[in-house]
């Protein structure tokens, strides 16, 4: 384990400097272990946090990785941007290093607290923050942390560790994380992604799987009934298995006159969950099983749902102007999360599509834009590519050049009545630092009109 090996007297390589490395750094340092921190970026935002935990004691590099040190290191720390390929990576590799995620630092220094782990596509973060809520309405103390955007080394610091975790896991994060335990996991479901990564969907969803390298009699998984590959995925996985479904009777279902349902018993109706979209009532049983699973009564649950306000960046209603709806979902950065946030709308709608592109064709949108989108507009890296799939979609494609004229654009396109919904299906990174930059770009906008 990282943490033994640096309390042995070893150094521990800290790649990447973003939240989750200094927080990761900060760990160490707080045990007495000595690290050696890199990125190969060199920014302002950078060189603050290497101003701060230089003044800690760890040494730090910044617009390089020294990679015969790293080959020194008593264990590696990866942030879950670098790639696997990565030099430094390989370094650590070629020299028999472990490399390990932060997320596993952070759970390897809270050994006696209990964790919910969510991984899956689409639904990760809503489904991971219903947990933490749930747990939290149901009087524990709750985090939710991890992929959601606080690193568990920073809950591992705090002077008060939680009863409770519940921890988003992505891809990457699991790529490096050697033991994975959690009371419960939960599979929202598997899509194409991130195919600009990975060689292929197959290594892909390999690193899903990696939620299941320890699973035993005793686990508990919740898993999505109408996706058949994470039907097949855990078909044959060790300990209990519970469906939710939107399509008929399961441990966790939905009936579209009733509401929604743990076996036999009714938990709410569908108007007592405040959230958008048949996605986010999937995302909902998902968590209700697990937390019921975890001896949560239900009448708790059922409170904490309807006391549950989603997140930011995903179908956030920002306002309505106009008559217009505008719906900031720049959380949905692949084609499947769009295709969600597309189905959830009951309205003609202007869709906003861009960014950096992920290697999956936009032409699977086609059929559900076709007869209800008012326009698509593209922008970004991804826009030739955008317009190119959507040619024989029977939907007019616009281009616009920055974002600001996509605003304007989509203003001056939708009617009263209409929606007006950023879900690039693209990353951010062509224009944005990130998803939540590009959504708060949107909600700025649209609320100084």
């Amino acid at each position: 384990m990282i943490l033994e090996r640096g309390l042995r007297g070893g150094e521990i390589a800290v790649l990447g400097l973003g939240r989750s490395g200094v927080a990761a750094t900060r760990l160490l340092r707080e045990g007495g272990i000595r690290v050696y921190a890199s990125d190969r970026g060199d920014t302002p935002e950078l060189a603050r946090h290497r101003e701060e935990l230089v003044a800690i004691g760890a040494e730090v590099d910044l617009g390089q990785h020294d990679l015969d040190r790293i080959g020194r290191a008593a264990g590696c720390v990866v942030s879950p941007g670098i790639p696997p390929g990565a030099p430094p990576i390989a370094s650590a590799h070629r020299a028999g290093v472990p490399v390990v995620a932060e997320a596993a630092l952070g759970l390897e220094a809270m050994p006696g607290v209990r964790y919910i782990a969510v991984t899956g596509t689409n639904g990760k973060s809503t489904t991971t923050a219903l947990v933490g809520h749930l747990l939290g309405h149901a009087g524990y103390r709750a985090i939710a942390a991890g992929n959601i955007g606080m690193p568990l080394c920073e809950v591992a610091i705090a002077p008060i560790l939680p009863e409770w975790l519940a921890v988003e896991l992505s891809s990457f994060q699991l790529h490096d994380m050697p033991v994975v335990g959690p009371v419960a996991g939960i599979l929202t479901n598997l899509e194409p992604d991130h195919l600009d990564r990975y060689r292929s969907l197959a290594d892909y969803f390999a690193d899903k799987a990696l939620l299941f390298r320890d699973a035993e009699a005793g686990s508990l998984w919740i898993i999505n009934a109408d996706n058949a590959p994470s039907l097949e995925m855990t078909r044959n996985v060790p300990g209990r298995r519970l469906l939710f479904s939107l399509q008929g009777p399961a441990d966790g279902w939905y009936d579209r006159s009733r509401g929604l349902f743990l076996g036999q018993e009714h938990l709410c109706s569908r108007q007592d969950l405040p959230l958008l979209g048949d996605h986010n009532v999937a995302n909902a049983l998902a968590a209700a099983l697990a937390v019921h699973g975890v001896r949560v009564e239900l009448e708790a649950i059922a409170q904490g749902l309807r006391s549950f306000q989603g997140l930011p960046h995903r179908m956030e209603p920002v306002r309505e102007l106009a008559g217009v709806i505008w719906i900031n979902d720049s959380k949905a950065t692949n084609l499947s999360s769009t295709a969600v946030a597309v189905a959830a709308l009951d309205r003609p709608f202007v869709l906003l599509l861009g960014g950096r592109h992920k290697g999956a064709p936009y032409t699977v949108l086609g059929k559900a834009l076709a007869g209800r989108c008012r326009a698509v507009i593209a922008y970004g890296e991804a826009q030739p590519i955008i317009v190119a799939d959507l040619a024989g979609a029977g939907v007019p494609v616009e281009r616009c050049d920055s974002f600001e004229d996509v605003m304007a654009r989509a203003r001056v396109l939708a009617r009263p009545g209409d929606a007006v919904l950023l879900s690039p299906a693209c990353s951010s990174y062509d224009m944005f630092a990130n998803y939540e930059e590009r959504g708060a770009r949107f909600r700025e906008v649209v609320k100084k009109w």
